[in-house]
């Protein structure tokens, strides 16, 4: 089995050269920010919208590459993109982050999609972390706000999926065309966590405390399913599930994510309860792993229908969800399910031409040939953050 020492080593050249794709490729000097969309071969396309998303999540990456490394030529990438995101995403007026904008910064749909705000406090709360710009963090607990004073739903908890510009009510809140048009979503939750936990590290609030037991309680209470320990995905407002599909990807990234939140906010009792979930949701992710190492994409237990691909981002929550795993349990399987994804991910994923990593593989082992490599969803957040997690827990 590969060392640790080694494992480190790969994933710390692998981030390397993730970030150098980012940095030469992926940088829009004409207009200004990151290009919108660069193809599965390589073709950029320079007047393809722009995402709030994105460009959040670029922020974060390269505020927390600069944080685990300390190489100063990561900065400046991320202050791209924090200038972008404050000249063009933040509504100046109504409060929040429009969803996309054009080639050229301007608005375009302006619906606040409590998913992308979120992204936007996870993004600038790093980014202060390694710069400790004061202007960085009062954005960051700006978009906060406008997240708990607009989104919150008063009578069961939790958060609403989304809203026109002015915060009115929308008839179609989907995060994406291949979602349930439902009012509650797991997927939001977890990024919602995600970001108040990284805020909570630079602003540690009593309320803002508050509102992360309360989503880890959601979690352990209502999302994760009592028996199946995967994630329930979608839900109306009382929390009754409103679907039986399986997400093995969101299985294993929240099995390390909900446990971070809960060791930020430093609650013993809570971490000892989140760990042995933690536990029981990856063991439940590995109903989706193939014999390559490869983690199948989804299934829907009321048919049976799986959706036999194999996409960057599980493969890259695999690698850290299975690597804490064998942290809290020093069970020996989880550690070599984490190299397994890693060893996958570099016999398929990796392009060792051009950089970055593809989308993905069908069951043939033929690429996701139309998918990004830049894009609204790909990204340098999932690939970039396991290589820095794995980096980050072998000492």
């Amino acid at each position: 089995m590969l060392s640790l020492a080694r494992y480190k080593e790969e994933v710390s050249k692998e981030l390397v050269s993730i970030l150098e794709y980012w940095m030469h490729t992926v940088t829009d000097n004409e207009q200004g920010g990151f290009y919108g969309k660069i193809d599965h071969d390589d073709i950029v396309h320079p007047n393809a919208l722009k995402g709030a998303v994105l460009n959040s999540r670029i922020c974060w990456t390269f505020s927390a590459a600069y944080n685990q490394t300390k190489d100063p030529q990561y900065l400046p990438f991320a202050k791209r993109a924090l200038d972008y995101i404050v000249d063009h995403f933040i509504d100046k007026e109504f409060g929040g982050v429009y969803w996309t904008v054009t080639a050229a910064g301007d608005p375009s749909d302006t619906k606040k999609q409590t998913y992308a705000i979120a992204f936007a406090v996870y993004g600038l709360s790093e980014y202060y972390l390694a710069t400790r710009d004061e202007t960085a963090k009062q954005y960051a607990i700006d978009l906060y706000n406008s997240i708990v004073q607009h989104a919150t739903e008063p009578n069961y908890g939790g958060y609403l999926e989304a809203f026109a510009r002015d915060w009115s009510d929308l008839s179609d809140m989907r995060l994406s065309a291949k979602d349930a048009n439902e009012r509650k979503t797991m997927n939001t939750h977890l990024h919602v966590l995600e970001a108040f936990a990284n805020l909570y590290r630079i602003w540690p609030e009593p309320s803002l405390k508050k509102q992360i037991v309360e989503l880890i309680d959601l979690f352990l209470q209502k999302i994760i399913h009592p028996t199946s320990h995967h994630l329930q995905l979608f839900f109306n407002d009382e929390w009754e599930p409103q679907s039986t599909l399986i997400s093995f990807g969101h299985d294993i990234e929240a099995a390390w994510l909900i446990q971070e939140a809960a060791e930020v906010i430093q609650e013993n009792e809570l971490i000892d309860k989140v760990k042995a979930r933690s536990i029981l949701v990856a063991e439940a992710a590995t109903e989706a792993l193939d014999t390559d190492g490869g983690l199948w994409y989804e299934l829907d237990p009321a048919n049976d229908h799986w959706i036999r691909e194999k996409h960057w981002w599980p493969q890259a929550e695999a690698m850290v969800g299975f690597f804490n795993a064998w942290q809290i349990s020093r069970n020996e399987k989880f550690l070599k399910k984490s190299i397994s994804s890693w060893r996958f991910i570099q016999e398929f994923l990796i392009d060792p031409y051009k950089g970055e990593w593809i989308w993905g593989i069908y069951d043939n082992y033929h690429n996701i040939a139309q998918e990004d490599k830049a894009g609204l969803w790909k990204c340098p957040y999932h690939n970039g953050r396991a290589c820095i997690e794995i980096m980050r827990r072998i000492i």
